[in-house]
């Protein structure tokens, strides 16, 4: 038996493969004051005393931890003169034009940024190796300072990681230890700080998380990586910052699966759970980036192209200073829930949903969950007085703020990367996804939305489906023995993972450039990949100009017993009908359960299942899975 969890914000999701090839999924709610608790619950539901459980866990407790800014008190240690490193950062500015952007939340105050008089050289030649007494002032300094833990960063410690393996050993036992030639050994220092700075921030709070996991658990745990790879809690405990994006990953896996099952190589994944929308990008592949920006942080571990927005069923619409409608990013989360969850007070998109009848009272968790329609229409009443409005359009303005949120996030991760979206099928998941998906489309000319039966529970089946990694790196600027530095990389994935299969990558920019594209590494044939590749993104290349190889990458999958799908039997039977605000007004309309589907069902109509709804508005049809419909 394999268990995939996902821990949501609002629901944790669990995906049960039997061991005779069922099946089975669930959600129970989640507990942001002990998230453990909710997932040992439903290991001990779905195993049911089994042995040969092998569990597969997307983990949000980095993730929160450094969006929320709730860390531990870490301390940063670097070269001396250095201290400022990650204050002073790239000075990029992202609202060019705002007056007043927010200060800069940053993981370690200054205070708390240490420098250490040693030097290595560019070339890897050590010129100053610190002696005892400074080993010890440091390590007076930190105990002082009172930090949970400790990242170690000092300069071009990539191509020599002596002294910073000096200091971790100078320092053990003084709390969680992170150095940047483990974590990121890649040249920028800004970058390789900014990364074992996250991994020191959120490592103690995910090291106590998964043990306690362990503990309680008499299953073996994996734990899904933010590229879409497994590593095992041990590992995970060590380089917690590989798992930022951890649950949103297993998403990508189980979209890429769905679009290949129906057929589509170019699929985009539209994940809108309770708190967040992950939107993500596959042509052939899931896209990767190691320049991932989390929260205004720098992280430069490889990680599955993800563009985030808060925009979930359970974002929170409000009345702005100017007196516009918002939705998001804050959420009302598990708990208290939206209004209709019968606890909370302030509107949401869920309660929009309700208000205007594409969520029924007793539909939620296949009819398990209750919902309070009256809470619902008089938490949105309150904000539609403010906007002076009825409620009917309130509960409409709620929905297209979200679905505009949402459509930017969809254009992030194509349009902005050189991606035509009317070229991709979009596929819909989450629990609202569905209800949304295609009226997102046809705004941005797409054609064809993709609704998985389990779409409620399709980032946990994704963890189920997804392969063993581990990622390798070295930086190569300026050298030329890369066959040389490729073996060597090769050796020790070989060596630490039996059996899998090695993959290089290279990454790769013209000569001057200062920033580089991952290629997959073909020897000869990379230049013409790159030149190919870059085209793509930047709309030109230049065949003629020298091209170098900033670091070089190898990567160890081991594949794993995947799920085969059954096509489900269906008693066809007939809908219900509801009133349903939609395409303008109110309608009568078809409400079909997804097990008695039709062959064909032509829109304006809802399909219902356990975890998810699916509105499919008029002018288009959905036969299985499948909608096609016109864009606007």
């Amino acid at each position: 038996m394999r268990i995939g969890i996902d821990a949501g914000g609002t629901f944790t999701d669990f995906a049960v493969l039997h061991e005779d090839g069922r099946m089975e999924t669930f959600k129970l709610r989640s507990n942001a004051a002990d998230p453990a608790a909710v997932i040992l619950a439903g290991i001990a539901q779905a195993a049911d005393g089994a042995a040969g459980v092998e569990v597969i866990h997307g983990s949000t407790v980095a993730t929160n931890a450094l969006l929320e800014r709730k860390g531990a008190r870490a301390g940063f240690v670097t070269t001396a003169g250095f201290e400022d490193l990650l204050h002073i950062g790239r000075q990029n500015r992202i609202a060019l034009y705002d007056l007043t952007p927010p200060a800069k939340r940053f993981l370690a105050p200054r205070e708390l940024c240490f420098g250490v008089e040693e030097r290595v050289y560019a070339d890897g030649t050590v010129a100053r190796r610190p002696g005892s007494g400074e080993w010890k002032r440091l390590r007076s300094r930190l105990r002082a300072a009172k930090v949970e833990s400790v990242a170690i960063c000092f300069l071009h410690a990539y191509q020599c990681p002596e002294n910073e393996a000096a200091a971790a050993e100078a320092l053990e036992g003084l709390g969680y230890v992170s150095v940047s030639s483990e974590v990121c050994p890649e040249f920028r220092e800004y970058e390789r700080g900014s990364t074992v700075m996250v991994n020191a921030y959120v490592g103690p709070l995910m090291d106590r998380y998964l043990g306690a996991l362990e503990k309680g658990s008499p299953y073996p745990i994996s734990i899904l990586q933010s590229n879409g790879g497994l590593l095992t809690a041990a590992e995970a405990r060590r380089q917690a910052v590989r798992t930022v994006l951890s649950g949103p990953a297993g998403g990508v896996v189980g979209a890429f699966d769905v679009a290949r099952r129906a057929g589509f190589r170019k699929a985009m994944g539209f994940d809108m759970g309770g708190t967040s929308t992950d939107v993500s990008l596959t042509d052939g592949a899931p896209r990767e980036t190691v320049e991932a920006v989390v929260d205004g942080v720098p992280i430069r571990v490889p990680m599955l192209d993800i563009h985030t927005v808060g925009a979930g069923g359970g974002s929170i619409a409000r009345v702005d200073e100017g007196g516009l409608l918002r939705v998001g990013p804050e959420s009302a989360g598990a708990d208290p829930g939206p209004a209709c969850y019968g606890v909370g007070e302030l509107p949401t998109v869920t309660d929009a949903h309700v208000v205007l009848g594409r969520i029924g009272a007793d539909q939620f968790l296949g009819g398990r969950m209750h919902l309070d329609a009256a809470r619902a229409e008089a938490a949105v009443d309150r904000l539609a007085a403010q906007l002076g409005m009825d409620r009917t359009r309130a509960a409409e303005g709620i929905l297209r703020v979200a679905n505009a949120n949402m459509e930017r996030a969809i254009r992030a991760v194509s349009i902005e990367r050189g991606y035509d979206p009317r070229e991709f099928a979009l596929v819909a998941f989450g629990g609202c996804g569905g209800l949304h998906a295609c009226e997102i489309a046809r705004e941005l000319g797409i054609r064809v939305v993709l609704a998985p039966e389990p779409a409620g529970v399709l980032s946990a089946l994704g963890m189920l489906l997804a392969p063993h990694v581990r990622d390798y790196a070295a930086g190569v600027l300026g050298q030329a023995d890369l066959e040389e530095r490729f073996r060597h990389l090769e050796g020790r994935a070989m060596k630490e993972n039996t059996g899998a299969r090695i993959e290089r990558f290279g990454d790769v920019r013209y000569a001057g450039q200062s920033y580089e594209l991952t290629i997959p590494w073909t020897g000869e044939n990379t230049a013409a990949a790159f030149h190919k590749e870059h085209a793509k993104v930047y709309g030109y290349s230049d065949v003629g100009r020298a091209i170098e190889v900033v670091t070089i990458r190898v990567r160890a999958v081991r594949e794993v017993a995947k799920p085969v799908p059954r096509r489900v039997k269906r008693a066809e039977g007939k809908p219900e009908v509801r009133r349903v605000f939609v395409d303008g007004g109110w309608r009568k309309i078809a409400v079909w359960r997804r097990a008695e589907l039709p062959q064909a069902v032509k829109g304006p109509a809802l399909v219902l299942d356990y975890g998810s709804t699916v509105l499919v508005p008029a002018g288009w049809e959905m036969r299985d899975a499948v909608m096609r419909g016109k864009p606007a």
